[in-house]
């Protein structure tokens, strides 16, 4: 049994962890809730928000404004990719918009490579957020990760207040219950989707400055990993749930951490392998997820 300030420090990096792939899987579940697409362009958005705030950085702006016009820059972003390449395709074919959602992967990871070029950059973390803070004689908890994790649940708990209680919000929880109805009932679907394409490429974005924080550098194909690992963590709490996708996130970034903690050296290598594992058997366990909802789909 390790010692129980090894236990706490593994937990606090799994939490840290899993809020990015719970922020990345935010959106990922909103957009998949209205419209039943897999969006993997998704993990792009996260890639250009991480490049957005290495720019700004390099301009010399206090961070605070960095995460701002990071938030800004990446919903701008989510909006025009659903405006120019699944608006159009609404209403056609599901696999027409999955194919999409490729090409638009493609796209921005092509533009990246031409823009800012293959190699990885180095990513700036502001001096107070490299520091630890000490909970003990053994124990020290990095600065950053106190601030992922409290700023995530900040956020969890906005967006929470914002689907329950606002206009809009109820008008997407209906939207994604059942579009048509929601339509019929007068709900504008256009400001809907919108709406969640703008808030899951902003959470996105930051998911990626967390992301180039926690790594230390950034590369054109760095969304690949982030929307692989939220994609399961989705898939675990139950796809089209927010709450499941948080969920799926945080227990994700669980088994990630402990696995690699504590399993012998030989087996630690093989850590994504048995995560991957995990989400089989639940799928045949419980296929719509901890949290997924068990009616039919509606056709």
């Amino acid at each position: 049994m390790p010692p129980a300030y090894v236990i706490v420090q593994q937990f606090i990096n799994a939490l840290s962890l899993g809020s990015v792939y719970a922020l990345t899987a935010i959106g990922l579940a909103m957009v998949f809730s209205i419209l039943r697409l897999i969006n993997f362009a998704h993990g792009d958005i996260l890639m250009v928000g991480a490049y957005v705030a290495l720019g700004l950085s390099l301009a010399g702006l206090p961070f605070w404004l960095i995460v701002l016009g990071t938030l800004l820059a990446t919903g701008l972003a989510g909006l025009l990719m659903e405006r120019l390449a699944y608006r159009p395709l609404r209403g056609g074919p599901e696999v027409a918009m999955l194919l999409t959602s490729f090409a638009v992967t493609v796209f921005l990871q092509n533009l990246a490579l031409m823009l800012v070029t293959p190699r990885s950059r180095a990513f700036p973390v502001p001096d107070l957020l490299r520091s630890t803070v000490a909970l003990g004689p053994q124990l020290q908890i990095a600065r950053i990760d106190i601030a992922v994790i409290a700023t995530t649940l900040m956020l969890l708990v906005a967006l929470t207040l914002f689907v329950t209680r606002t206009s809009l919000g109820i008008a997407m929880r209906a939207a994604a219950n059942d579009l048509i109805g929601a339509r019929l009932v007068g709900i504008n679907i256009n400001q809907v989707i919108v709406t969640a394409f703008v808030i899951g490429s902003a959470l996105a974005g930051l998911a990626g400055i967390i992301w180039g924080a926690r790594v230390g550098k950034i590369d054109p194909l760095m969304g690949f990993n982030p929307v692989l690992k939220a994609f399961v963590g989705a898939v675990i709490g139950g796809f089209g749930s927010l709450p499941g996708a948080v969920l799926g996130g945080y227990i994700l970034g669980m088994l990630e951490i402990l696995l690699q903690a504590f399993l012998p050296s030989g087996l630690a290598a093989y850590r994504d392998a048995l995560v991957f594992v995990v989400l089989i058997v639940m799928l045949l366990v419980r296929p719509n997820g901890l949290l997924g909802s068990t009616a039919p789909e509606k056709v």
